[in-house]
């Protein structure tokens, strides 16, 4: 069992996989999300998301 917070390894694979991307952009994002997957222990649901948060294109801001 983890002594970190319900969520924190989510938090880390976001960061990881942002860094990973910055330091190489060709790399395909799916396997970037299965590596973090299995480098943060993260089940299928949280796979899901990871793939929703770095496809998804936010609402433009009209200010």
């Amino acid at each position: 069992m983890s002594i970190l917070p319900e969520g924190e390894q989510l938090r880390r694979a976001v960061k990881w996989i942002s860094d990973e991307r910055l330091e190489n952009p060709g790399a395909g994002l799916s396997k970037l999300i299965g590596e973090a997957c299995l480098k943060f222990d993260l089940p299928p649901k949280d796979a899901e998301f990871l793939m929703n948060f770095f496809t998804a294109k936010g609402p433009e801001k009209s200010e």
